[in-house]
């Protein structure tokens, strides 16, 4: 069987003042009225099972996320006490599915990017399902494109002489400078990390257990519960806190032996600060992505405006700017400054502790 896990559990501070630690970004609805996590369990409902989707969140969104998802069984919508970054999302996943279905094949993906056409990407997925299920000690992940030389992204270094629709990969890179992602680009050898990922079960359980021992030997309680039919809710609030926070490129796919890629041939959105809201909503004449129901905009160009209520927005004579309205607190900046927010989030929160955060 096959199954989907999505990681959503971070809070996006660079979406403030819209996202806060009691609302994630992944809850905010930014595309056509749906929110990411919508967009992103729609894209997979064509290709999974809705019975066989599971969300890994924060615990503190559980419920919220359940009420949003009517359509995916309450059970999968499972919380982390705390953050532990991705690598023991990932391992949770395989835990609770090694316990289910140790045979299975477990695809991870990410709450935050939009992805079009749907077909296209479901096609890639088939081919990276088939390539994990038929060497089942593979690792596979999704590469795109690079369509610019991008300094906020990581590169997947695949083999030149590996063709066709799934390539061999040499190795990780972090995110580099311009002048390196420009040579990236320019050398057609590397794709933008996409951070999604399609392995067998006893794949990553076996990975697990080679790079990350310790997370993968204590979450093993976790498959024990799963599989005699028995909650682990409390077992994660004493696991969690002992486990090494590390993303999952550091931990695993760094250093894993056989990785293979998928070039993902969709439009890949990453959707993690105002300005990327460009991207996938409809301009104004003048090139204004708006999000909000009432605004009135006066010689005003290639600004991004959001808002969720209709508190009117009106701007006069302001050009490539960032302009978000909600009920307590109202960003506005140039958008080449928007990388700029966690640097105000600090100067804030050190005014008015915990009142905006």
């Amino acid at each position: 069987m096959r199954y989907a896990v999505i990681m959503a559990g971070g809070i996006g501070q660079r979406l403030w003042p819209l996202s806060r630690k009691h609302r994630p970004k992944q809850l905010l609805s930014l595309i056509d009225g749906k929110s990411l996590l919508d967009v992103a369990v729609d894209r997979l409902s064509g290709i999974f099972d809705n019975e066989n989707i599971y969300i890994i969140t924060n615990a503190e969104y559980v419920a919220d996320i359940a009420a949003a998802l009517p359509q995916l069984p309450p059970v999968n919508i499972i919380g982390e006490p705390e953050g532990r970054d991705t690598a023991n999302a990932v391992a949770l996943g395989a835990a609770i599915l090694a316990g289910k279905d140790p045979d299975g094949t477990m695809a991870v993906f990410t709450a935050d990017h939009v992805i079009r056409p749907v077909g296209q990407f479901a096609q890639s997925v088939e081919v990276a399902c088939q390539a994990a299920e038929s060497d089942r000690e593979s690792l596979v992940t999704f590469g795109i494109k690079p369509t610019s030389p991008h300094t906020g992204l990581g590169y997947v270094h695949c083999d030149k002489a590996s063709e066709g629709e799934i390539l061999d990969v040499v190795g990780f890179v972090e995110k580099p400078d311009h002048s390196t992602a420009r040579r990236y680009v320019e050398d057609g050898n590397y794709y933008w990390n996409s951070g999604m990922f399609v392995w067998t079960i006893q794949a990553i359980q076996a990975a697990l257990a080679e790079f990350l021992p310790d997370s993968r030997d204590k979450l093993a309680a976790v498959t024990e519960a799963v599989s005699e039919g028995s909650s682990f809710t409390a077992l994660m609030g004493e696991i969690y806190p002992q486990l090494q926070k590390i993303s999952i490129d550091y931990a695993v796919m760094e250093k894993a032996n056989k990785v293979r890629m998928v070039p993902l041939s969709c439009e890949w959105l990453d959707i993690g600060s105002w300005p990327a809201i460009e991207n996938v909503a409809e301009p104004d004449d003048l090139g204004n992505a708006v999000v909000a129901s009432t605004t009135v905009l006066l010689d005003s160009c290639h600004n991004v405006i959001v808002s969720e209520d209709d508190h009117l927005l009106a701007v006069i004579g302001m050009d490539d700017c960032v302009i978000v309205h909600s009920p307590d607190a109202t960003l506005i900046c140039k958008k080449s400054d928007s990388q700029r927010l966690k640097e105000l989030l600090s100067m804030i929160e050190n005014k008015s502790p915990g009142k905006y955060s």
